[in-house]
């Protein structure tokens, strides 16, 4: 797959088949796209815990909030729920500011699931201390991001922005809508 079907294959997806499992050697290369990925000053202090197994994923679960837009929803349902999760991480005894490389590895790992068939939403609403505790994860790690992959069950479409409202929402057909802006909007023409 070329890089721009890669992009528009990799959606946020919220709904997945949890009976389909990913392997930790395939989390694992997901996380080497990220560590050959730029680091500001290539500091290198991303570190990253990889879930795959169901016990797990149902410890990481309940730390996890899902689509704000989407009021009347709780998240994915039992069987829809992601397979396997990687939690991105910064050492703080290696750098006290991580500044965008969370979301550089995040991007990079989406890549790989997307390249594989897989799919995955980063979660920046993260209930952190309650998953610190649940995962027993050290104090000089901080929890930046959750990286949810799985299966996806679900189908996005991408939508021109209407009257300015760029907030996603599900159809009657339960088909998640993204409505994006036009490249012509976004470019400044000086």
């Amino acid at each position: 797959m070329d890089l721009y079907n890669l992009v528009l294959h990799n959606r946020s997806y919220r709904r997945f088949r949890q009976d389909v499992r990913i392997s930790m050697e395939e989390l694992a290369g997901f996380v080497n796209l990220a560590r050959l990925s730029a680091s500001a000053r290539n500091m290198q202090a991303l570190k990253y815990i990889l879930i795959n197994e169901a016990a797990d994923c149902d410890k990481v679960f309940p730390s996890t909030l899902w689509a704000g837009y989407l009021n009347d929803w709780a998240g994915p349902a039992k069987g829809e729920q992601p397979s396997a999760y990687i939690i991105i991480l910064e050492d703080i005894r290696l750098k006290d500011s991580f500044g965008v490389d969370h979301g550089i590895a995040a991007q990079s790992i989406l890549l790989g699931a997307t390249e594989k068939g897989y799919g995955g939403c980063m979660i920046g609403s993260v209930k952190r201390e309650k998953l610190r505790k649940d995962l027993n994860i050290p104090d000089y790690l901080k929890i930046l991001l959750i990286v949810a992959l799985g299966k996806p069950a679900e189908k996005i479409i991408i939508d021109d922005v209407n009257d300015g409202d760029i907030r996603y929402w599900r159809d009657d057909q339960n088909i998640h809508h993204v409505p994006k802006r036009s490249l012509d909007e976004l470019i400044v023409k000086l």
